[in-house]
């Protein structure tokens, strides 16, 4: 049958498809090689030389993760950090970049600090105001339009077409981290990116046990060469045996993506109701500003992430937080465990999330048990 015509779902349960051709097996093995022979005239005909650059067990997940995007090709890198500072690195000395105000803390703490020592001049903005985007964006110097959507940990929703027509008219390129949204829901290069971005460590390996990033392109172009070369000479490269588990991960995606959809919807209804809330930042509420351009550019779901915002201040938070007994205190998110978090702790005086947000990361749990957990623990302030 024709790849093609299969649905996203059965190439991601299968993996492609793929089986060890010398033994049958139906799960490809790991490689662990660090070097490969040479032909005895000194040539690599098959096309492995040195693991860094050449490891087997990249193929399969790569080459899966291409398919689910509908891309060119794709990276595995150390972690989504690496994966987004290669990026970055790969941009001339002199380039300008555009960056959301909110992003993931992690990527907006290391383009302040290491930024402009690369050379890079970064400009924050609100990326879910297309005017804001567009009055940032510098036609003779603005080399990179990047955005995340839906945006951690508030949630916010950039229009990805209408961020890549503005890059695109400015001649740069436009990179989104689809992290919380993953190819399930939404697959940018569909909409004009030029690049996606996972941090691979969340819903793409769904378990909570591996730490990896990704990059998607829409295009082997001279950029890419550039990331390929990035990737191998600078060393950001995954394991054998965690390239091995993200696979294996990505094969429940879609179950796993889609459950937690239904429950954080059934989540964020429920919790909008409660009197000692004071908001839910979920893209699925019809009164979240970017519920729109949500419906459009996400299919089948919104996401398994929200924020809720709790009368009573930062005090409040952290206490309902922690009298929590189902939900996990924890960082990260994607995993099939749910989690809990009061991000203003961890991001720091300088981020713009409110002191009374909790980031909840929604799991596969039975969805009434995650809602009584949650209203036991806010009733109880």
């Amino acid at each position: 049958m024709n790849r093609k015509t299969l649905h996203p779902a059965t190439l991601a349960a299968q993996a492609l498809g793929s089986t060890d051709a010398s033994t049958g097996a139906v799960v490809l093995p790991i490689h662990t090689a660090t070097t490969f022979l040479r032909d005895p005239d000194n040539q690599y005909r098959r096309g492995r030389s040195y693991g860094r650059a050449d490891n087997p067990t990249y193929d399969q997940p790569q080459a899966l993760l291409t398919a689910l995007e509908g891309g060119a090709a794709s990276l595995l890198f150390s972690s989504g950090m690496a994966a987004a500072a290669a990026v970055f690195h790969c941009l001339p000395r002199d380039a300008h970049v555009v960056a959301p105000q909110v992003m993931y803390w992690g990527l907006r703490n290391w383009l302040r600090n290491f930024a402009e020592a690369w050379g890079i001049e970064v400009e924050f903005v609100d990326a879910a105001a297309l005017d804001a985007l567009r009055r940032a964006v510098r036609a003779d110097r603005t080399r990179l339009v990047w955005i995340e959507t839906p945006a951690n940990p508030l949630w916010s929703v950039t229009d990805i077409a209408g961020a890549a027509e503005i890059a695109h008219a400015a001649g740069a390129l436009l990179a989104v981290d689809s992290t919380a949204a993953t190819p399930v829901l939404t697959r940018p290069l569909d909409f004009g990116a030029d690049l996606v971005m996972h941090s691979a460590t969340k819903y793409l390996n769904g378990h909570s046990d591996v730490i990896a990033g990704s990059l998607t392109t829409t295009r082997e172009d001279g950029f890419w060469a550039r990331l390929c070369a990035a990737r191998s000479s600078g060393g950001a490269v995954l394991g054998s045996f965690e390239a091995y588990l993200l696979l294996r991960g990505m094969r429940t995606l879609f179950p796993r993506v889609e459950r937690a959809c239904r429950s954080a919807q059934q989540i964020a209804e429920a919790l909008s109701r409660h009197p000692r809330v004071l908001e839910v930042l979920y893209p699925g509420l019809p009164k979240h500003p970017g519920h729109a351009v949500a419906a459009r550019q996400m299919t089948g779901g919104f996401g398994g992430m929200l924020s809720v915002r709790l009368n009573g201040g930062a005090e409040a938070a952290i206490v309902a937080a922690a009298r929590v007994e189902i939900w996990k205190r924890a960082t990260s998110l994607g995993g099939v465990e749910s989690l809990i978090e009061h991000r203003a702790s961890v991001e720091g005086a300088d981020s713009p999330v409110p002191a009374d947000l909790l980031r909840l990361s929604v799991g596969i749990e039975d969805p009434a048990d995650l809602i009584s957990d949650l209203e036991s623990a806010i009733g109880s302030l």
